[in-house]
């Protein structure tokens, strides 16, 4: 079997580019208010609001819904600001990439550094498990996939 990544390239099938960055355009979509205060409490708005391009899986605010109790108050905490840019950053990858070529692969490579394992569900595109419920949301520096749940990077491992 073949390990098929992420090209990072902008193909022809690619979403075009919508009105607004990356932050304006899922903050008027209205269904991902809580990502967008989580990139904020992060310290990614820069980042996102920048030249790009990136591909973003947005969790909605019902996948932050899902976390366990605590969770989420947890990673808001000043304390946890870079376990929640991990986080986040685990949700985003390099590149404009609709949901059609990333049906494609088997990996994606993520911001963080790891890979997100990639397979269909039906006709739906998976992310670590989480089904892309919106896909192709364009913006001006990149795509917005909604997924149904916050997928969550491995913990990194510990060598001595």
């Amino acid at each position: 079997m073949s390990t098929t990544t992420q090209n990072n390239n902008t193909t022809p099938n690619n979403p075009t580019n919508g009105s607004g960055n990356l932050l304006a355009r899922a903050a008027a979509n209205g269904s991902f208010t809580i990502f967008g205060k989580a990139v904020e409490q992060a310290g990614l708005a820069p980042t996102l609001n920048g030249a790009g391009p990136f591909t973003v899986f947005a969790p909605t605010d019902a996948a932050f819904g899902k976390l366990p109790a605590g969770k989420l108050d947890s990673l808001m905490k000043p304390e946890n600001k870079s376990e929640l840019a991990s986080l986040l950053n685990y949700h985003v990858v390099s590149g404009r990439n609709s949901a059609a070529a990333i049906a494609k692969w088997e990996t994606a490579k993520t911001v963080n550094g790891q890979a997100a394992p990639i397979m269909m569900q039906g006709d739906r595109v998976c992310i670590d498990g989480a089904q892309v419920s919106e896909a192709d949301i364009g913006s001006s520096n990149g795509v917005i996939h909604g997924i149904d749940r916050v997928i969550l990077p491995t913990a990194p491992s510990t060598t001595q």
